[in-house]
């Protein structure tokens, strides 16, 4: 767990942090404000009471699946296109781990920039309302309960299904521009067949995409030695 740990702080040090950094300030910018803009722009039916606005804080997290992918593009496609990660496969370290440790680094990340998100949206919407006044009523002890409770396992949720392009766009094809569309749909997923009337089952289907993520998983570290050459 240790040399794990420094592979994984390794590939903070070889990241663009600065441009990561903005790109996060980007994405909490935009995804604390949302909620409100939401109901004063789009729809109102989302201010009729805590209750509902939290189904609508939870939803558009999802944003963070393209974050993920992001971090694919850095970590994973450009060290392929930039040849740098000849120098990591040089170490006496299995090739697996050297991914384990990307995959790591990667679902860390995301997972715990969503968390953030989670909370600066809450206090965001909720400091507004006060102001404002856009939502009926307050948050009652069971509304902040199915928040928190909530936020763990979407964070969780949005972190599998963030590396479900990281086997095929990113160890095999090391394609940028298809994980960054494959992230694109995987966001806004749901609300392709909310759109389109089709009638599932929204809990299934986040379980299977979160299968999908950890297949990903798995077979980037399974298969890095047959499909990682340079």
């Amino acid at each position: 767990m240790a040399k794990l740990g420094k592979l994984m702080m390794l590939e903070w040090k070889k990241l663009k942090q600065k441009t990561v950094i903005g790109e996060l300030v980007i994405y909490w910018g935009i995804l604390m404000f949302l909620p409100i803009f939401f109901i004063k722009m789009i729809s109102t039916d989302f201010g009729e009471s805590y209750s509902t606005i939290i189904q609508l804080m939870l939803s558009i997290q999802m944003g963070f699946v393209l974050f993920g992918a992001s971090l694919i593009n850095q970590v994973v496609i450009d060290e392929y296109k930039n040849k740098t990660i000849s120098l990591s496969f040089g170490y006496p370290i299995s090739r697996k781990k050297l991914v384990t440790a990307k995959v790591l680094f990667i679902s860390l990340f995301v997972f715990g920039c969503t968390i953030v998100s989670f909370f600066l949206t809450g206090i965001t919407t909720y400091l507004l309302d006060q102001i404002f006044h856009i939502i009926d009523g307050q948050p009652t002890i069971a509304d902040l309960t199915t928040y928190f409770s909530k936020m763990i396992g979407h964070s969780f949720m949005i972190t599998l299904i963030s590396l479900i392009p990281l086997y095929f766009f990113g160890v095999w094809k090391r394609a940028t521009i298809p994980a960054v569309l494959c992230a694109l749909f995987l966001m806004q997923f749901q609300n392709f067949y909310y759109l389109l009337n089709i009638d599932l089952n929204l809990d299934m289907v986040n379980v299977g995409l979160c299968l999908l993520g950890a297949a990903s998983v798995y077979l980037s570290i399974k298969l890095v030695d047959k499909v990682g050459d340079l």
